[in-house]
């Protein structure tokens, strides 16, 4: 059986490694973007100086031939489903047997008037990491638009260069969308902290050409006129399916597939930024463009794939991101607007820029979540806690057994737990456990 992959990111690498792991099937990855798998969340350390582009290479060059994974440095330029064909941009056409598809995401364009300008992109590829190296040369000062994670990426990259950036932000605080009102406002004060000019409740309204059809400013919805010679469009991504929706393959905002992955085709998967889950599980959405996310969907298309058939289980939420120097996590259920029978529990160091969120079902008292800024919570204690649904009293006696680094770093769960008994009137008492051995005796009794 031959297995054709379109796109070598994190869903669709994934799913050849366990393709081959779990079958002896001929294997092709399709891309051209680059000839090997890199880590996308790395490209803004190469830009910063931190690591080169081979260092973003999780595996060595001879790792694909030795695991018989063939790499095809190529566009597919439509689908042939009657004839289980690909045709291809410069080489011949490719029979397949089972096609997964996973082709990423794009950059969000709404119609702004010179949105296609020279100096005008996005940042999510490698050609748009050269894009951005290449018009770095001699600038003076770039715009941002659009407050998400790879908005704050990229103002955090021209800083590294010392280029002044100019940061546009419709809504009233940061990400305030994702973040509660705390943790937004710790956002905002640490992009203004590095002389980042960040702009509330300010949209793009167009951009300006010079004579030779570059950027050369920016109009905002207040009138303001902000000269630049870069502007990055970060507001958003979609899923990146326009030749799909030419075929009889079901589209809505993204591919739509079952709990299996399968499209409405038999025979074709679709996995990562790309996939519309038709049935998302409960508290999760249809579209999840997120790393582990698509990581999880390969592992369970290879599956499927290979006659072992398992639903698409996401489990408990997760996604993590920097904002400059704060670390962000979320584990569960953590809104920025909860409903009422979500109770929060919200603790800020005095420096502010770290926080500890723990937020519980009012009615049972059941723990659905938690999020740290500029704290590390280990993954498999929140995670357990959330799987057995602990109840938050709990949770905040044995608190110290989610703390990454005790050894290393100042422990702060003493003052949530006194936060909690200030806030209830109570007398709970932590219990002293940290340390990697007490969190593999938590583990162990789990499953014992």
């Amino acid at each position: 059986m031959h297995i054709v992959i379109i796109g070598n990111g994190i869903s669709g690498i994934t799913t050849a490694r366990w393709v081959r792991k779990l079958s002896d099937h001929k294997i092709t990855v399709i891309s051209d973007e680059t000839d090997y798998f890199f880590s996308r969340t790395a490209l803004m350390y190469i830009y910063m100086g931190h690591m080169r582009f081979q260092d973003t290479q999780p595996y060595e060059n001879w790792f694909w031939e030795k695991n018989r994974i063939n790499l095809l440095r190529d566009r597919v330029k439509s689908i042939d489903i009657p004839n289980k064909k690909l045709n291809m941009r410069d080489t011949t056409a490719i029979q397949y047997d089972k096609l997964v598809l996973a082709l990423g995401s794009e950059p969000n364009k709404f119609g702004w008037p010179g949105q296609d300008l020279d100096g005008v992109q996005g940042m999510y590829s490698a050609q748009d990491l050269e894009g951005m190296e290449y018009h770095s040369e001699g600038l003076k000062h770039a715009v941002i638009v659009g407050g998400g994670l790879i908005g704050i990426e990229m103002a955090e990259m021209f800083h590294s260069r010392h280029i002044p950036v100019t940061f546009l932000v419709r809504e009233k605080s940061y990400w305030n969308m994702v973040l509660a009102s705390e943790e937004s406002a710790m956002v905002n004060r640490v992009i203004n902290k590095n002389g980042i000019d960040l702009r509330l409740s300010t949209e793009l309204k167009e951009i300006l050409p010079d004579e030779n059809g570059k950027c050369r400013a920016v109009i905002t919805n207040k009138g303001d006129e902000i000269p630049c010679q870069f502007v990055g469009l970060t507001a958003g991504v979609h899923p990146n399916i326009a030749f799909i929706k030419e075929t009889e393959i079901e589209t809505q905002k993204g591919i739509v597939v079952d709990e299996h992955l399968e499209t409405s085709v038999k025979d074709i998967y679709a996995i990562g930024d790309c996939a519309q889950l038709r049935t998302p599980p409960p508290g999760r959405r249809p579209i999840e463009a997120v790393w582990y996310v698509g990581r999880m969907m390969g592992e369970t298309v290879a599956y499927n794939i290979c006659g072992k058939p398992i639903d698409y289980q996401p489990g408990i939420w997760f996604n993590s991101a920097k904002f400059f120097d704060i670390e962000y996590q979320v584990y569960g259920t953590v809104l920025a607007n909860p409903p009422a029978e979500h109770q929060s529990l919200y603790w800020e160091h005095s420096d502010g820029e770290k926080s500890i969120r723990i937020v519980w079902d009012d009615l049972s008292g059941m723990v659905i979540g938690f999020q740290t800024m500029g704290i590390r919570y280990r993954d498999e204690v929140c995670r357990q806690w959330i799987r057995d649904k602990a109840h938050i009293e709990n949770v905040l006696m044995n608190l110290g057994l989610a703390n990454f680094d005790p050894e290393f770093y100042d422990q702060y769960e003493a003052d949530v737990v006194a936060m909690y008994n200030q806030k209830t009137r109570g007398n709970l008492q932590l219990v002293e456990k940290r340390g990697l051995n007490s969190v593999v005796k938590f583990i162990k009794k789990q499953f014992a």
